[in-house]
């Protein structure tokens, strides 16, 4: 199978270098396009597949198309591919908002998967949750879930809607998780550690804290009752986080996330 990346950003150099890692294809399997003359030099000798700057040199011999551009680019995108594109290509999108039919209807073929990855793919770690329309055969879904997974963990969503909270969760989580380290490690400052011991102190925390619950049974209100032992120092935390509505405010930032993703989805 031949793979064409289109864009050669930080997803689509995590693509290509997760697919190879992974062993689901060789470099000679492995097309890019890029436009960016100096991006595509830095790629060429990345030995991550082979570098094209026109559509026309790489498109009609391509099985799988991964649209890994700004959703702002796809008109001209679209444009310049359309001449190309066969009923046998399987089109698979991480554009953020652009709405499958969208892309079936622009470039005149129904064999599209849409994805949401978040940035941790770019270490194998990624959550990826993603759709399908129903002319992409099982076969050809599994592939494409194959290559998926080489970049961390997969859910496959009948609803094309559901992907608006995917982007809500898992696109933007990271973020979050990274906001509210952010916070600790300036307590941490705060109460006398330096910021290597901050940094090492609240990873290692978060990591521990995750790692524990992926290897047991117990659900995170069960690990928190285990930690908070009565009138001590985690349920005086605690205490302070619900007089402040920490878990409301949350919420309503996840659903702000939402209801932004919707509104970019059109």
């Amino acid at each position: 199978m031949k793979i064409l990346i289109i864009g050669g950003g930080n997803m689509g150099r995590t693509y290509a270098r997760s697919f190879l890692r992974g062993h689901v294809a060789s470099p000679d399997q492995l097309f890019i396009l890029e436009k960016s003359p100096d991006r595509a030099e830095a790629l060429s000798k990345e030995n991550v597949g082979t570098v094209f700057g026109h559509p026309e040199e790489c498109m009609p011999a391509a099985d799988l198309v991964i649209l890994a551009v700004k959703p702002q680019d796809t008109s001209l995108l679209f444009e310049q591919i359309k001449p190309y594109v066969h009923p046998q290509q399987v089109f698979l999108s991480i554009m953020a908002g652009v709405k499958m039919e969208s892309i079936a209807n622009a470039l005149g073929n129904q064999k599209v998967i849409r994805a949401m990855p978040n940035l941790p793919a770019q270490i194998g770690m990624g959550m990826t949750v993603f759709s399908s329309m129903d002319e992409v055969t099982r076969i050809e879904l599994v592939l494409v879930q194959n290559l998926l997974n080489t970049t961390g963990k997969t859910i496959y969503v009948e609803n094309e809607a559901s992907l608006d909270p995917a982007t809500a969760i898992s696109g933007s989580g990271p973020a979050y998780v990274w906001f509210f380290m952010n916070a600790l490690m300036e307590s941490a400052r705060k109460m006398g550690f330096s910021t290597s011991e901050a940094e090492l102190l609240v990873s290692q925390t978060f990591k521990g804290a995750v790692d524990l619950f992926n290897k047991s049974d117990y659900d995170c209100e069960e690990w928190i009752r285990r930690v908070a032992s009565r009138g001590g120092t985690t349920e005086a935390a605690l205490g302070s986080f619900e007089s402040d509505k920490l878990h409301q405010q949350i919420q309503s930032g996840a659903e702000a996330a939402l209801k932004r993703a919707i509104e970019l989805g059109g």
